[in-house]
C-alpha cells in the first residue's frame, strides 16, 4: 500500500522526533519518575522545516 509524502520535509536535526521526554532519576512522593520535555530548538517542536530559499540570479 503506498504512502502518503510529507507535505514538509522533515527536520533535519531531529528527524521528526520533535519531542522528547528525558527522565532525571528522581522520584516523587508517589513513586513516578520526575521527567523533562525537550523540544527541538530547529524546528521549534514541530517536527518540520521551511525549505531554503534558493538564490536567484537576476540579469545577466
Amino acid at each position: 500500500m503506498p504512502q502518503h509524502t510529507p507535505t514538509a520535509p522533515v527536520c533535519r536535526d531531529c528527524d521528526g522526533f520533535a519531542t522528547a521526554t528525558i527522565t532525571t532519576g528522581i522520584r516523587h512522593a508517589d513513586g513516578t519518575r520526575t521527567t523533562l520535555r525537550v523540544t527541538c530548538p530547529t524546528c521549534k517542536g514541530t517536527g518540520h522545516t521551511t525549505s531554503a530559499a534558493t538564490r536567484v540570479r537576476a540579469g545577466k
